[in-house]
């Protein structure tokens, strides 16, 4: 299989979300996805990717909650798994001490669960856009104390 294309700057995603629609991985197939996981080490759980038809715009769900009902139930390939998922996305992982009164994600993580369900709607979603419409503050992740 051929490499994955990637956007330039880094696999973490676009340099400048507010104007991109999103990460490249996000087109990918769940074959794509698998050939990443295959890429990363883990050719072991390509078949668990693509009986459970993950796609790029699937990934933002892939954490070490999800990875057992897949068949990966290994806590060190979860951990390294969902930590490239993350890096892949650009996302942080969310802070256990992260106050109840901000959302569950940052902005970029949001976003991505925005964009995974397919359909015109979510073909069109920027960032900038989202952010808007959210209400959320741009670039927020944890506020100064």
């Amino acid at each position: 299989m051929e490499q994955i294309p990637e956007e330039e700057g880094s696999e973490q995603g676009p340099e400048e979300p507010e104007s991109q629609p999103g990460p490249a991985c996000l087109a990918w197939s769940p074959l794509e996805v698998a050939e990443w996981v295959r890429q990363l080490g883990f050719p072991q759980y390509e078949e668990c990717f693509t009986a459970n038809c993950i796609t790029g715009r699937k990934l933002i769900h892939v954490n070490c909650s999800n990875l057992p009902q897949m068949g990966i139930t290994d806590f060190d390939h979860m951990k390294e798994i969902s930590w490239h998922v993350r890096e892949l996305l650009g996302i942080e992982e969310p802070l256990w001490s992260r106050s109840i009164a901000l959302p569950y994600r940052d902005n970029l993580g949001l976003f991505l669960e925005h964009k995974a369900p397919t359909g015109a709607k979510a073909d069109a979603l920027t960032f900038s856009q989202f952010v808007q419409e959210a209400g959320l503050e741009p670039y927020a992740t944890i506020p100064p104390l």
